[in-house]
């Protein structure tokens, strides 16, 4: 039995290690880990006679969500897309609770960040060489183009889901190589910083500019760094005159409107016609997973001949998003969750003594913070390739309150006392 259970906390542990590399790799190296993390932390549990899963401060909203999810199936007509959108719930639920659970000690903080940094690496220099090439070395995809601009997928579908990736991880690189790490360590992590940053650039993703941009001005108020604050600054004020030829023209038939250059016409569409349907089913919404066939029900007379969206169509908004498959109950739910998460990531980041966590868990809150708002622009929590890395985070997030010291105490370990 002991052997067994051992075998299976190892297959645990690297399964949360490679679960993010894998990400930038390809789908099924992915769900593979995934397999790997679920059966075998269930098993080992079931072996244990243990719960299942730990208490968190997001369990009640998370719980409330999927009920939530359930009653708006009453409007589904597509059953089938409802019952995978509840499993991809229920897939999410065991990615962020055994994260929580499982991560505790140095070590494997260590490997998971030196993981999420070659998989950063890989797919940052992967989208370099298809931007120079024409293709990435991965999985051969194309170059996209847009308004004459190329724009690199790496190994990823498409421009917009690459810069997802990126988004949900470049806070925590960066901001452990600008406020913790030193000498050569600080070397090497700046160079994949600079890839990284220049992967973003060459993505082509307006929300995922914005999200890292928000992400590192948060963390460079927060640490009171004045040099990169007037940084940011200074490339606010340059970016107008920087920015290819082509992008400036596009900004000037737009008539130098800073929200239709963010979301574009095809996007505001998309937003007034989810704003449509969420008015016709305002409380439980059209169903889970049911947005894009009921889309088309529901589109208004949009802005001209070129700015028409199709009949099923991701609402390119993740609030959106959630609003027209679960409503306002669902919206609220969800509201909710983040509330109580970014209470408890800042009442973790305050009780923790050592630097190294304390940074850890403000990047952390960094990632977070940045895959929403890149979620402004995109349904990055409806990707399954890369929602997953959204809640691996809040796991992660969650598990540093173990390494508070022990006279604390937390949701996560019983009361000790100073002794």
């Amino acid at each position: 039995m002991q052997k067994i259970l051992k075998y299976l906390d190892k297959i645990t542990y690297w399964s949360i290690v490679l679960l993010p590399f894998s990400i930038a790799i390809a789908p099924p190296f992915t769900y593979a880990m995934i397999s790997f993390l679920v059966v075998s932390f269930t098993l080992k549990k079931m072996l244990k006679k243990e719960k299942l899963f730990i208490n968190t401060s997001i369990n009640l909203p998370f719980l409330l969500l999927i009920f939530i999810s359930l009653i708006s199936c009453r409007n589904s007509i597509d059953y089938l897309a409802s019952s995978r959108w509840i499993i991809r719930l229920f897939q999410n639920a065991f990615i962020f609770l055994i994260c929580a659970e499982e991560i505790k000690e140095r070590k494997h903080i260590n490997r998971i960040i030196l993981f999420i940094v070659l998989g950063a690496f890989l797919a940052s220099f992967d989208g370099l060489w298809q931007y120079i090439f024409g293709k990435d070395f991965i999985r051969g995809h194309s170059l996209h183009y847009a308004i004459g601009i190329k724009r690199a997928s790496a190994a990823f579908p498409s421009p917009a889901v690459f810069g997802i990736y990126l988004s949900a991880i470049v806070p925590l690189i960066a901001g452990l190589t600008l406020f913790y790490f030193k000498g050569g360590i600080k070397v090497r992590m700046a160079i994949v910083s600079i890839l990284v940053v220049a992967s973003i650039i060459f993505s082509g993703s307006r929300g995922t500019v914005l999200g890292f941009y928000a992400a590192l001005l948060f963390l460079s108020i927060c640490k009171r760094a004045k040099i990169v604050i007037v940084s940011l600054l200074i490339v606010l004020l340059l970016f107008p005159f920087v920015i290819p030829q082509s992008l400036k023209d596009w900004f000037r038939d737009l008539n130098y409107n800073p929200v239709v250059f963010i979301w574009d016409h095809g996007r505001i569409s998309l937003n007034r016609n989810s704003l449509n349907m969420i008015k016709h089913h305002p409380f439980i919404g059209v169903g889970i997973g049911n947005f894009s066939q009921n889309y088309g029900k529901y589109k208004l007379p949009e802005i001209g001949e070129d700015y028409q969206t199709n009949y099923s169509m991701y609402a390119h908004n993740n609030f959106l998003q959630i609003t027209g498959e679960t409503g306002l109950f669902g919206l609220i739910v969800f509201l909710w969750l983040l509330f109580r998460l970014v209470k408890k990531n800042i009442d973790i980041y305050k009780r923790l003594k050592e630097g190294y966590y304390k940074i850890i868990s403000l990047c952390l809150l960094a990632c977070i913070l940045a895959f929403l708002i890149n979620g402004l622009t995109e349904t990055s929590l409806y990707y399954s390739r890369v929602a997953m890395i959204f809640w691996y985070l809040i796991g992660f997030s969650l598990a540093l309150e173990k390494f508070i010291p022990p006279f604390f105490k937390t949701d996560l370990t019983p009361k000790e006392g100073r002794g």
